[in-house]
């Protein structure tokens, strides 16, 4: 009974900015690792942003500087503030968290994913 949910995508123009984000809810002991990938049409999904639960971050390269991921661990939730978009930023992105049930039990768990396009 444990869900994600996105929001803050939609239609942005190249070099504009979008906030995402997702919302952990359910029986929730506690929330390791969060993050975001992302799925354009065509091709496979792939890691955008990562955060743990201590603060520490990881980017893919080609959102290193543009992109910023952070957390709220008292709400359960995970934002990416996204600048200088680019048209090839264009995909649908999902939110991604490890959340434990227990402390013997965890979950990697998705959402079902808000679509963000950059075109003009």
């Amino acid at each position: 009974q444990v869900q994600l949910v996105e929001s803050g995508g939609g239609l942005v123009q190249p070099g504009g900015s979008l906030r995402l984000s997702c919302a952990a809810s359910g029986s929730i002991f506690s929330i390791s690792d969060m993050g975001w990938h992302r799925q354009a049409p065509g091709k496979e999904r792939e890691l955008v942003a990562g955060i743990t639960s201590g603060g520490r971050t990881n980017y893919a390269e080609f959102v290193k500087g543009r992109f910023t991921i952070s957390r709220d661990n008292v709400k359960n939730t995970v934002t990416l503030q996204m600048n200088s978009l680019k048209p090839e930023d264009t995909a649908v992105y999902y939110c991604n968290a490890r959340i434990w049930l227990n402390t013997f039990r965890n979950q990697n768990s998705w959402g079902q994913g808000t679509q963000v396009t950059v075109s003009s």
